[in-house]
């Protein structure tokens, strides 16, 4: 017993060494505003306007310096022209920066080059209305699902009319794919079951640390022992709403300063080259590590429960999370 505290006590030395040693910075990011949720909440402009002015409110003495990524068309045609407009000026007002993500969350594996370009095009009105009336601009664009073309052709005539539109691409070091674990959450919120939802959330959070501890090592194996500036990839929806705080929390324990996308932007790893070509959306950090010639070492995967309750009903999430199997 005791050799065990003392082997848990040194690695934790390590850690806290490790973490000291390095100038850790995090610029967070939230995709598909104006929120993950069902139709009702997004045709209806009282609810709507609630649960931004929330999460924003959450947000806000946490001081994240966020940028976050709208789909303009998962608003009710009825309601977008008068609504979103509210909703983007709730982000700016709490100070956080805003991009485009397309108009319908667009999936390029399925559409042309120019199509998506068309989709990019029909995303980017409301948002740029909004950054004008303060002097800002329109400047950041985040590709839905992390796909950037899966064909050479496709991907470059794809970042060509990106640049020629003026965009700065918003990569992703550090995904964790919390929209699974969001998805899981609203089940049990449709459900109504609190205790299960208390068990998402910190699954949730566990495994952001789990994600951190492979991700951490991984990237500074691409710039020579040195962590870079990281890009966290996060959505605004009901999990992040509740639990968020406890993964800000969780990065300033591990040594991290929060800082705005361009300034994680400025770290010379998002210079690297990126030749990474594949029906697939991954992290930055895999896409340097193929274009460098090394093979790709994946990060742990959510909990088996969470993804088996991710592909079922609702109706089954119980069972799931008991460990059982759904009929």
């Amino acid at each position: 017993m005791m050799r065990a505290l003392i082997c848990g006590l040194t690695a934790a030395l390590v850690l806290a060494q490790t973490a000291m040693a390095q100038d850790r910075r995090v610029a967070v990011t939230f995709d598909d505003l104006p929120f993950q949720a069902d139709e009702a909440t997004l045709c209806d402009p009282v609810r709507l306007m609630a649960v931004t002015q929330d999460f924003v409110a959450m947000l806000k003495p946490l001081e994240t310096q966020a940028t976050a990524f709208v789909n303009a068309g998962r608003m009710c045609a009825a309601e977008r022209d008068v609504v979103l407009p509210q909703v983007l000026n709730v982000w700016l007002d709490a100070g956080l920066d805003l991009g485009n993500h397309t108009f319908s969350h667009i999936n390029i594996h399925r559409t042309s080059a120019d199509a998506y370009l068309a989709d990019v095009d029909a995303g980017a009105p409301p948002v740029r209305a909004a950054l004008e009336a303060r002097g800002m601009r329109l400047r950041w664009f985040r590709h839905p699902y992390l796909f950037t073309g899966e064909t050479k052709d496709k991907h470059d005539a794809i970042a060509a009319g990106l640049a020629q539109r003026g965009y700065l691409i918003a990569p992703v070091t550090v995904d964790n794919n919390d929209w699974m674990f969001a998805d899981v959450y609203r089940k049990a919120e449709q459900i109504g079951d609190a205790a299960l939802m208390q068990r998402i959330g910190a699954a949730y959070v566990a495994h952001m640390t789990t994600v951190l501890d492979f991700f951490e090592p991984y990237s500074a194996e691409i710039t020579g022992g040195r962590e870079p500036a990281q890009v966290l990839l996060l959505h605004a929806n009901s999990l992040n709403q509740a639990w968020y705080p406890q993964i800000h929390a969780l990065y300033l324990a591990r040594g991290y300063r929060f800082v705005p996308l361009e300034e994680a932007l400025a770290d010379p790893i998002y210079s690297h080259p990126d030749a990474f070509v594949a029906a697939n959306g991954v992290s930055w950090l895999h896409r340097w590590t193929q274009t460098d010639g090394r093979p790709i070492r994946w990060e742990p995967k959510p909990p088996a429960w969470i993804v088996a309750a991710n592909a079922a009903p609702a109706s089954d999430l119980a069972a799931i999370a008991a460990g059982q199997t759904a009929p």
